[in-house]
């Protein structure tokens, strides 16, 4: 049978699509009619049930704040009868209240106004009414107080909280005064609750208070106080909104504020994927808010059918099938042939195109001086190049993760330590996590005095759905020893240079005890001792900044409270009374750190608060700390000049100095000695404005496990016959200068970075001047 002509293909092909396409869109066009008439009924049924819904909910929002307004200013209306209110006339007054259902309430307080001069008489007065073991302390620096003095709990979370200063709170102060010059209740903006502050912040929520103004009923109305209802926004939105809704409305509750703002308060999600939406006002006493719903079409009543998809699906499925038919039957044998050689030509294509890019891939990785590494998603190699294997010193790849600390001689950088499997770079790759600078020793049988080199992991997402990881090692042995050796040289040489500017000390100090008075020369004696102590200051900076990254920690269990009342007392024990700054330190948590490495932080974050204020104003410093995600997290906030924006991402660079007509002299080294010192604890340090003005440094400190603390490891031996040659070196040389025996001796430690490090002074510095 002779084959067909091509042209009688190319019009059988031909012939077959214009058959099969005229069959498919005769087809398509009546399955889509009937599909886009079903889908039409369904859209509108599901906006109308939507309009329903919005309708419910915000009807009952509207009538449950309404309500609870009412409830406020009615047991208001209540108390402003009894003019000496008790505490047991105000919880007889307010019993109805707690089994009124308020969804959201936290608590009803009776809060009254009080002078900062009328608070002792006012805590008296109120105790002698039943308000036992009140206390009224001011927590802002005002003139006018908001105490609450009695208090019913309405929700089981938090437990009552006479004597606070509501004035604490800008956004309930601005609605009681709001109540109290108009007369009627009046909603807060939206914050967090006073007694909430101290919850969790994943516990937290954005609330209101509502405050109904208290008035005598005599013939001249006299002002008496508040009662006060917290409202915690997101219980109160998820109460309404799974009641009404019937877990079929998305919700969003934004409040606006008395500048014009409009935030959300709160949020209730419920599953699936939103494309209705609605919006509704409403006026909650004197505010005005917003609710907005979602909702997903497909679970509204009357819209979730599937027939009209079913239908869709069906006709398509038909009309392709018929189609497809049509085009076989014209076509058959001359469409199966073009297929397999245009399926035949790719292929081959492809592969030729792949054995091009493998060669490649393999000459680019032979040919460069980085080690790398690759594996697949089961930790099993799929490449070492060959600088890689020269590197780790072993031939053969070991496919086990658990067995490459074996296989490889993978240790701490102290050399002892194995390397924990799940600690290595490829590992932590495979889990998602990109990781560089990772420093481990290696030391195999081919590797006997050991490699120490830094390792860079990154996830590898191949286009094939495989995962893998990569590798990039560097041998940093040479780079440790050079810097271990200049850490060595800077101790050295801060003694060589210490050593004469102690005697020109010793000698200027004498000369000025033994010159008579009215000389003159002991301004220029003081100016030449003046700079002998910048000089060694300077010298002791530069020598704590070289040593702070490599000298051992000494890792143990420190009382944050005690170490910072240390440095307090430090930096404030030689002023007058008069003179002393505002220092407040809250409740701080025990860490595990180097004690005296972790006093130079906070030593010279202390410091630089103190200084660094504007003229004609006293500091004010607060130290604060707390414990989260493991780790705790110190504060120190001040209220001095701030530092600008553009500036806070540089403070922590070394020598960062402003210009010397700022007024702030310093090396520029301090916040980087501190910078370092934390990230060797494992931890982070940062900064940002304080609310109100000034700035706030924030650090964390990981709580390790005593377990995890490492021991230092200096040699105890040969640290004490260093100390004992230098201090017969500063012997004799004091023996050789008359008249100088009470000038103290060299310090030994001054060759021992770490002794260096811990006798470091803090640097004179401040990293508002850092900016510049």
């Amino acid at each position: 049978m002779k084959p067909r002509e091509p042209s009688e293909a190319r019009r059988g092909r031909l012939t077959g699509l214009l058959l099969a396409g005229a069959v498919l869109l005769a087809g398509l066009a009546v399955v889509i009619s009937v599909y886009a008439v079903m889908r039409g009924a369904q859209r509108e049924n599901a906006e109308r049930v939507m309009d329903q819904r919005t309708e419910m909910a915000r009807a009952a929002v509207q009538t449950e704040t309404e309500r609870y307004r009412s409830l406020v200013e009615t047991a208001a209306a209540g108390i402003s009868t009894d003019a000496g209110l008790t505490w047991a006339e105000f919880d007889a007054a307010t019993a109805p209240l707690a089994t009124a259902n308020l969804i959201g309430a936290a608590s009803l307080a009776y809060v009254v106004p009080v002078r900062t001069s009328d608070i002792p008489a006012q805590q008296a007065l109120w105790r002698s009414r039943g308000a036992s073991g009140l206390e009224l302390h001011a927590a802002v620096p005002t003139d006018e107080h908001f105490f609450s003095i009695y208090t019913r709990q309405l929700a089981a979370q938090g437990r009552p909280m006479n004597g606070l200063d509501v004035a604490a709170a800008p956004e309930a102060a601005a609605a009681l005064t709001d109540a109290r010059r108009i007369g009627q209740p009046s909603v807060s903006d939206a914050y967090v609750l006073l007694r909430d502050r101290n919850l969790p912040a994943a516990q937290q929520q954005r609330s209101f208070v509502f405050a109904a103004p208290i008035w005598t009923k005599a013939n001249t109305p006299q002002f008496r106080g508040w009662l006060v209802l917290g409202l915690r926004g997101q219980d109160f939105l998820t109460g309404m909104l799974r009641t009404v809704s019937q877990n079929q409305l998305d919700g969003a509750l934004l409040a606006t504020n008395r500048d014009g703002r409009t935030p959300v308060v709160a949020e209730y999600t419920v599953p699936g994927r939103t494309d209705l939406d609605r919006t509704a006002d409403l006026v909650v006493a004197d505010r005005g808010w917003t609710l907005i719903t979602r909702a997903d079409a497909s679970h509204l009543p009357g819209a979730s059918s599937r027939l009209p998809l079913t239908v869709l699906l069906t006709g398509i499925a038909l009309a392709v099938l018929l189609a497809g038919l049509v085009y076989v039957l014209a076509t058959g044998r001359a469409r199966a042939w073009a297929k397999v050689q245009e399926a035949t030509t790719d292929l081959r294509a492809a592969e030729e195109e792949s054995r091009r890019q493998a060669g490649l891939l393999g000459a680019i990785m032979a040919s460069i001086s980085d080690a790398v590494g690759v594996v697949d998603e089961r930790g099993a190699f799929l490449l070492h190049n060959p600088a890689a294997r020269d590197l780790l010193g072993v031939a053969e790849d070991e496919n086990d993760p658990q067995e490459w600390q074996k296989h490889y001689g993978l240790f701490r950088p102290d050399g002892r330590t194995p390397f924990p499997v799940d600690e290595t770079p490829l590992i932590r790759a495979l889990h998602g996590e990109a990781c560089d600078g990772v420093e481990m020793i290696v030391r195999n049988d081919r590797r006997p005095e050991g490699v120490l080199v830094s390792v860079d992991g990154r996830p590898l997402d191949t286009s094939a759905d495989r995962h893998g990881a990569v590798a990039v090692f560097h041998d940093i042995t040479e780079l440790r020893r050079y810097e271990n050796d200049l850490a060595v040289f800077a101790g050295v040489v801060a003694h060589d240079l210490k050593a004469p500017l102690t005697v020109i000390r010793g000698h200027s100090e004498a000369a000025v005890e033994d010159l008579p008075p009215g000389t003159g020369v002991e301004r220029s004696l003081e100016r030449i001792i003046l700079a002998v102590d910048r000089m060694a200051g300077l010298i002791d900076t530069l020598l704590a900044y070289s040593t702070a990254r490599d000298a051992p920690l000494r890792l143990r269990r420190v009382d944050l409270g005690a170490l910072v009342a240390e440095v307090v007392h430090d930096r404030t024990a030689h002023l007058r009374p008069e003179d002393h700054p505002e220092i407040t330190v809250g409740e701080l948590p025990e860490v595990t750190a180097d004690p005296a490495m972790l006093r130079h932080v906070l030593d010279n974050l202390i410091g630089n608060a103190l200084k660094y204020v504007r003229p004609g104003t006293d500091p004010r410093v607060g130290v604060s700390g707390v414990t989260e995600h493991g780790q705790a997290r110190i504060e120190v906030a001040d209220r001095g000049i701030g530092i600008p924006d553009d500036a806070k991402d540089d403070v922590f660079d070394r020598f960062h100095r402003a210009h010397a007509e700022a007024g702030y002299a310093g090396t520029g080294l301090g916040l980087a000695i501190c910078k370092r010192i934390v990230e060797r604890h494992g931890g982070e340090i940062g900064v940002s404005d304080n609310p109100g003005g000034g700035t706030r440094f924030q650090f964390t400190l990981p709580l390790l496990k005593e377990n995890e603390m490492r021991a230092d490891h200096d040699d105890a031996a040969t640290r004490a016959a260093l100390e004992r040659a230098l201090a017969e070196r500063a012997a004799m040389e004091n023996a050789r200068l008359p008249g100088l025996s009470a000038l103290p001796a060299a310090d030994p430690s001054s060759h021992d970075p770490a002794a260096a490090r811990l006798r470091a002074p803090v640097p004179d510095h401040h990293p508002r001047a850092d900016h510049e």
